[in-house]
């Protein structure tokens, strides 16, 4: 079994510090919507931490999307291709019967495409839909006497709060299934190991 490097340096960085920054955001987020539930004693405290690391994600994901910018990499793990499409049935028997089977993955990832196509939908969706609105949402909430004629242009307080909380759960359920997908490589841990070392089975 081979190696190959697949992801570069710093992918492997910001991935962990935005791992770090989305599971603060959801720590605070629970508290947010349940009070009860007492995470941190201050509930001030939990308002300002919230606001920040929505700051944070928001930095996150600008660097992000200028990585793939400046290294070509939308182009070579987000573009559509034929094959995707073709290979799309095949992929999805693979995630919902083979894989129980001991199956191989239909699909080789390559420094060029490292994405199959429900990959690529999965991580399509979450990038270019869910950040983006968690993200916008979020900062309108930051100042709402400042954004409020935005606000009021969108609904008002509760469409942007259903918005928000629509989005975060989307995020939220896609990060569990991302969690499970992460222990299928050829050992529980090797997905995690390559996005420590940069290299995958």
């Amino acid at each position: 079994m081979s190696n190959i490097y697949l992801h570069p340096l710093p992918l492997r960085i910001w991935h962990w510090i935005n791992a770090f920054i989305v599971f603060v955001l959801i720590v605070t987020g629970i508290q947010l919507r349940i009070p009860d539930i007492h995470i941190f004693e201050s509930y001030g405290f939990v308002v300002l931490l919230h606001k920040y690391f929505g700051f944070a994600l928001a930095v996150s994901f600008v660097f992000w999307t200028f990585f793939h910018i400046c290294t070509g990499g939308f182009k070579k793990h987000y573009r559509f291709r034929l094959n995707d499409i073709r290979n799309m049935p095949q992929q999805a028997l693979y995630y919902s019967f083979s894989i129980f089977k001991g199956g191989d993955n239909p699909f080789t990832p390559t420094p060029e495409n490292k994405f199959n196509a429900l990959q690529k939908i999965a991580y399509f969706s979450v990038m270019f839909v869910c950040v983006p609105v968690i993200t916008i949402t979020g900062i309108l909430f930051s100042d709402i006497l400042y954004f409020f004629p935005w606000i009021r242009a969108i609904g008002g307080l509760r469409i942007l709060d259903a918005i928000h909380v629509a989005a975060a759960y989307m995020f939220v359920f896609y990060l569990l299934i991302h969690l499970y997908m992460s222990t299928l490589g050829p050992k529980v841990h090797s997905h995690i190991k390559s996005m420590i070392t940069g290299y995958e089975e």
